[in-house]
This record gives structure tokens, sequence and C-alpha cells, in this order.
């Protein structure tokens, strides 16, 4: 009975979705012993089912996970998987930077290469990748990462012992701040991006990457059993054969992270352990996978040595490879979206973009840009609604027309702008460029077409303020109290009932494009929808750096008027205020998932109090509290 009890769970354990009829043809018993078994294991809290629909999925509770990995080597010298749901997306990384090397009188991530830092390097392929939750296990001098403020907005964690303890007690250290699987790199590895890429991609929540042997003298290396990890060692007279050499990069789920950090706080002795050998004791009870990627460029920074071999030989090699890699990945995207032959795309070249990755390419001859998405726009950008408000500014002749928009991905191709000069503060603010524009808002503003979606700026703040929490941003000082004013004048705006319209919402000068003497175009619609036109006004006026009779010349362009009325003045001032504190939230936001945006944000809100002093404010918030 008990056999059949193993045999069970450990059906189960590999898939939760079979039925009770094929369980009893894998156990090799009867649907009746099955039946009963099943109802033996519900009540014991062994497992525990799911229905959906007609089907029943069965799953192990912690306590048969436990109960069939105290058996199964007896009955079956198999390990326990002990995984039943799918891959998690990977969000957060640990990069262990505690460790002190010799000849280097700083932590080896924030060694030099190619005018930035390894450690830089690293986290911008992360955050390429979607990972922006980053902890940093520090020991080695760690009053060297403050020197770099691209690296404020990092969880740092500090390995006091770092001395006398190996890099298991550094990656314990970090257990404060895991929740979920994540990524486990160290500091001093320079890779291919591709490297993370895959491992990423791999199946199997836990896995070491592994390549073919480097022959430094310094390896780790790998035997594999049965698909899974066997053994790891140093020294290679203990290896039957060696299927690879270890690299620090490794996907960890967090049970088995539990598992490795719960281990080593309750019965190691040995305060130099690493986290492999940790790992590789956990491995003889539990799967632990591999990927193993072939004719990998990488390399370590252990030594001044190793630094010089990797700067001049190591990463030369690397960059010329990932820069072709790079050109199949774009060129991958085109062929995908316009059905071209590889040869059909005659060139590439970056095109600029604050938030998104933009490509000028060349086609049989033909010019267009190539729009993909940047980090973090998922969270914050609407793509079905962007294209259909795209389409209706190209079919109005303020943009050009869509070749190609992928709802999913984000990914937009559009034909070049002739002659294309994108805007600039001192440009806007030439009359004739007024007219250009304002003429363009117009057509826009008075369409009478409805757009996809609307731009409510204080649905928005609530939603970016999510946003901010969930990427645990911290907002910039005076932002609270500022709030409170901005509260305010919700209330007294929302009494105001404007009629909405369709509106670009994001109208500053880099995403207007003039093209040859007479006609501009409005580009990116990733934030369009339907608002008060005084928005659009507004935001162009402030990032053009209006005078205050600058700003009456375009009014009075807009309005074809000579004089502009007290409620859109009030109107004006209002979104000028509304927008700095969004945005302000906006930049907490990206700043979070890695991007440097320098004093862009702290100047938007500064901005934004001043304007809370202005006249116009005083005398609405004075007449509506009285």
């Amino acid at each position: 009975m008990e056999q059949h009890l193993f045999q069970l769970l450990e059906a189960i354990n590999k898939n939760a979705n079979l039925n009770q009829k094929k369980l009893a043809e894998i156990c090799g018993i009867s649907i009746g012993k099955v039946n009963y078994l099943i109802h033996d294991l519900t009540f014991g809290d062994y497992i525990y089912s799911e229905k959906k629909g007609r089907n029943i999925s069965y799953f192990l509770t912690q306590k048969g996970i436990d109960f069939l990995q105290s058996g199964i080597e007896a009955y079956h010298h198999k390990k326990v998987n002990i995984h039943q749901e799918p891959l998690t997306e990977i969000k957060q990384a640990v990069i262990l930077a505690a460790g002190m090397r010799k000849d280097l009188n700083k932590p080896a991530g924030l060694m030099a290469i190619d005018e930035t830092t390894l450690l830089k390097r690293n986290l911008d392929i992360l955050q390429e990748n979607g990972i922006n939750d980053i902890v940093i296990v520090t020991g080695y001098k760690p009053e060297t990462f403050a020197e770099y403020p691209e690296f404020n907005h990092l969880t740092f964690v500090e390995n006091k012992k770092y001395k006398w303890t190996g890099s298991m007690a550094s990656l314990a250290a970090a257990q404060p701040h895991i929740a979920n699987d994540f990524l486990l790199i160290e500091d001093d590895i320079l890779i291919e991006e591709r490297a993370i890429k895959e491992i990423l991609a791999h199946p199997q929540r836990d896995c070491v990457l592994i390549t073919n042997e480097s022959g430094s003298g310094d390896e780790a290396f790998v035997e594999i059993k049965n698909g899974y990890l066997h053994k790891i060692s140093k020294d290679i007279h203990q290896f039957n054969h060696v299927d690879g050499e270890m690299i620090g990069i490794s996907k960890l789920s967090y049970e088995v992270y539990t598992k490795m950090v719960s281990e080593y706080q309750q019965n190691n002795r040995n305060p130099l352990l690493h986290y492999e050998y940790m790992l590789l004791d956990i491995s003889r009870h539990y799967n632990i996978g591999f990927l193993e990627i072939h004719n990998l460029i990488w390399g370590e920074i252990d030594s001044l040595q190793h630094y010089n071999i990797v700067t001049e030989k190591i990463y030369p090699m690397l960059k010329r490879k990932e820069a072709v890699f790079r050109e199949i990945w774009i060129k991958s995207h085109l062929m995908e979206a316009l059905n071209l032959a590889y040869d059909d795309i005659e060139d590439i070249q970056p095109f600029g973009g604050m938030t998104n990755k933009n490509f000028k390419v060349v086609i049989q001859g033909k010019e267009y840009v190539l729009r993909i998405p940047g980090n973090g726009t998922e969270s914050l950008i609407n793509r079905k609604e962007e294209k259909f408000n795209a389409a209706l500014a190209g079919n109005l002749g303020i943009d050009t027309e869509l070749v190609y928009f992928n709802e999913e991905s984000g990914v937009k191709i559009a034909e070049l702008i002739p002659e294309a000069e994108t805007l600039t503060p001192k440009m806007a603010k030439r009359q004739d460029i007024m007219e250009l524009t304002t003429a363009n808002f117009r057509i826009l503003h008075f369409s009478g077409l409805e757009m996809a979606g609307r731009f409510d700026v204080f649905e928005k703040i609530d939603e970016y303020e999510r946003l901010m929490q969930e990427a645990n941003a911290l907002p910039y000082e005076h932002y609270e109290e500022t709030k409170a004013h901005v509260m305010v004048l919700k209330e007294i705006y929302q009494g105001m009932d404007i009629a909405l319209a369709p509106c670009h919402n994001d109208a500053l000068p880099q995403n207007i494009v003039k093209s040859g003497a007479d006609k501009l175009y409005l580009i990116d619609w990733e934030y369009s929808g339907m608002n008060d036109p005084m928005w659009d006004l507004a935001w162009h006026a402030m990032e053009s750096d209006f005078s205050p009779e600058e700003e009456e010349l375009f009014l009075t362009l807009y309005f074809q008027e000579d004089e502009v009325s007290l409620q859109i003045q009030q109107r004006m001032i209002m979104n000028k205020i509304f927008q700095d504190f969004l945005w302000t939230i906006w930049t907490v936001i990206k700043e979070a998932k890695g991007d440097d945006f320098g004093t862009y944000g702290t100047d938007l809100l500064a901005r934004c109090r001043k304007n809370l002093e202005h006249d116009l404010i005083r005398e609405m918030t004075y007449e509506y509290q009285k």
C-alpha cells in the first residue's frame, strides 16, 4: 500500500492534470484503488484538488512533498520535482559583490569597462530583460557604490563578515528582500547578453549556467546525471566525466532558495561555504537543472591580470559578437513584420528616443522608422489605443501613415518623414512655427473625432502612484504637500464641466517634426486620448519654455482671437500644474527601473510648486475655500 502511495504521489508531482483513469494506468492499479488512495491522501493533507470546468487537477501540499522526499529514494532512487507551477517570469536579481579581489582597490563590479562599469553593463542587460528589482550584496568597500548615482535605486545589503565567510553567507543576507524566483549573478562576470536572455527563458525554474571549459585554472567543473546537476568541484580528479564549467549565473526558485538558506542557517558549521556547494547539497533531494551554452564569450575579474585580459581581449570580441546579434535582432523584427528577406534590409541606424528604441532603417532603398518599446512601457501604455489613435492622426494628415503596428509588442514601423527636423524649444518660439503647430492642434482638437481611451490626469495619478509603490520607488521631497494642493485644484477643475476633445497629451517639441518649409507632424501617440485641449497647449508651452508674451501669442494663434478669456488662462495654469505633478511620478517610476533623467523629475516638481503660487491659482483657491 505504501509503495502505491509513493507511486501515486510521484505521478501527481510530475503532472497535476492527470485524471484518475490515467493515474491508474501509470501506477498499474485499479481506478477504484486510485480513488480510495486519493481520498486518503486528501484527508491526510498530502494533496489537494482544484476543479476547472469538468476537469480536476491534483497538487501536492508541502506535507506531501516532504512525504514523497522521505521515501522516494528507497523506492525509485529518484529526486523530487519541487515545482508543479509553470515557469514564472523573473523580475528580481541578486548580485553578489562582497568579495575582495587581489590587486583591485574596489569591488570587481566597479571596474571600468568601455566608458562604463562592469556592474552598470550587467544592470543594463538585466533591465533590458525586464528585471528592475535588484539586490546588491556588498562587503568589501561598500561605501564606493555611493559614488555612483546611477545605483541609487538599487537595494543594498551588507555582509559585514565578508572577510571570514563564503558566498553562501552573502546570498543568505539577501533573504529579507526575496519573495519570488530570481536570477543570481556574481559581480565579477562579463558575459554575452544572450546568456541572460536564454537562462531567463529556460523552462527549468532552478538551473545553473554552464559552458565548455575555459582553461582559466580556477574552473568549477560540473557533472550532469539523468538531466540534472550531479556534481560541482574545482578538483577535476573527483570526476568520472566533466560536462562543462559553471559560470557565476544561476536561476533559483524561491522554494529552493529558502531551503538553501534554512539548511545553511540551521546545520552549517563552515562559514566559508560557497553557494554552489549549498546548491549541490540541495540537489541531492531536488532536481536542479542546467543550461549549457557552447562557444560563449565570457570572463571574470578576479585580479588585475584577469582585468587586463578581459578589457584587452575578451570584451572586444564580445562587443563585436553582440553587435552582430543586435543587428540580427533588429532585422528579425522587420522581417517578421513586413515579410522581408534578410538582404532586403540595407541599413540600420539609431534614431534617438527618450523612452523607446528608435532606428532609421533602409529597406529596398526606402527609409522607415522602426520603434521598439523601451523597458517598463508595457505597464504605462495601452498599445491597442495607441494604434487606433495613431491611425486616426495619419488619416487627419498630422502624422505619417502606419506601415505596421503590433498591439502585443508595441513594435511600430512608419515611413520616415522627408527632410525631417525635430523641433527644439528655440524653434518652437518662432511665429512661423507657432502658426504650423497651432494649425495641427486645431485640426486635431476640432476634428470632432472620438479617440480610443480617455486621458484623465487624476486617474493617471492614482495609476502611477500604484506603479511607483510596486517599483518600491520613493517620491521626491515635498511630494505629499504638493499633492494636497493639487487635490484642492482637482475639485475646482472638475467643476468647470470641460468638453473633451482628441488630444496628443505629450506635445513637447521633441514629438513634433518639421518637414520642409511648411509642414509639421505630431509623432508618438503613446499617451493620446480624449482630454481637455488645454492639456496639449499647456504642455507644449511649458516644454518650449515660452515667455508670458510668447504664450499669449501662441494662444491667440490657436484661438484666432486677439484676447484670451480668463477661463482659458485658468485652465492653462491648472493643466501645467497637473502635468508637472503627473510626469514627476512618471520620472520616479522610470528612474526606479534604471533610467537616469538627471534633475528632470525634481525640476518638474519645483516648477509645479512655483505655479501653485501663481496669482490665478491663489485667487481660485481663495474663492473656492470661502
